[in-house]
């Protein structure tokens, strides 16, 4: 049987990419995009991205028109398909002009992280057996991180690291060895961790994250091991 399904189009319904509508006369003229509201739409597409939502050629579709984009108008037709598109152009029409208007959490802030976020495999395995494993700078954290510390250590800086999802899953499972991650301050951890004569420690003194602050959930077991979750405040805003 022929495959008869009609495609939707990559950009979207009713846009022609990188060119908005002209104003209405007398109409007070569309605001410009900065840098920050075409890197936060790129967000949702890479999102869509990975949740299946677009193909390879429609988020590169779209892509090249957010980067072309000059307008706020512009951008809201790019993601108004998606979940979250709306918000994201709502949040970028609230912070343009506003006074040290930064990124959101785990929002990219150049095409290169736009590319690695577009990279994203929905996991990654990190294992030390015997050795020493470490993730620091600028990283991606897949929405799934699977650590394994066998008589050896790994350690996990995500103090400049950019996420792939505001909450990512770090399923652990340690024996006789060590997991250190170190998070900017204002991040959730939540930890599901089973020890036997193992622990968990999490700092006591952190400041307490904000309403919809970006989470890590710390899952997995720890026996005759240990798993040590640190604070720092040298954190980039621009990575969370």
């Amino acid at each position: 049987m022929n495959d008869t399904t009609d495609r939707t189009p990559s950009h979207a319904p009713g846009h022609t990419p990188g060119h908005a509508p002209d104003p209405a006369p007398g109409a007070p003229p569309p605001l410009r995009a900065s840098d920050a509201d075409r890197d936060r739409v790129a967000q949702v597409l890479s999102q869509a991205l990975t949740e299946g939502r677009l193909t390879h050629e429609e988020h590169t579709e779209r892509l090249d028109a957010v980067y072309a984009s000059r307008t706020l108008e512009e951008l809201a037709p790019l993601t108004a398909d998606l979940p979250g598109g709306r918000a994201a152009v709502t949040a970028a029409s609230g912070a343009s002009g506003a006074s040290g208007a930064g990124a959101t959490p785990t929002q990219p802030t150049s095409q290169e992280d736009t590319e690695l976020l577009a990279s994203a495999t929905g996991s990654e395995n990190i294992v030390a057996v015997l050795s020493a494993a470490e993730r620091k700078g600028r990283w991606l954290v897949e929405p799934r991180t699977n650590v394994s510390a066998l008589l050896g250590s790994v350690d996990l800086d995500m103090r400049q690291a950019l996420l792939s999802q505001n909450r990512v899953v770090v399923q652990t499972s340690v024996i006789l060895g060590r997991v250190t991650l170190v998070v900017p301050h204002g991040v959730e951890i939540e930890n599901r961790v089973t020890s036997v004569l193992g622990g968990v420690g999490v700092e006591k003194d952190r400041p307490a994250p904000a309403a919809g602050a970006p989470k890590v959930v710390i899952t997995g077991h720890a026996l005759l091991g240990g798993i040590e979750v640190k604070s720092s405040p040298d954190a980039r805003p621009c990575c969370w």
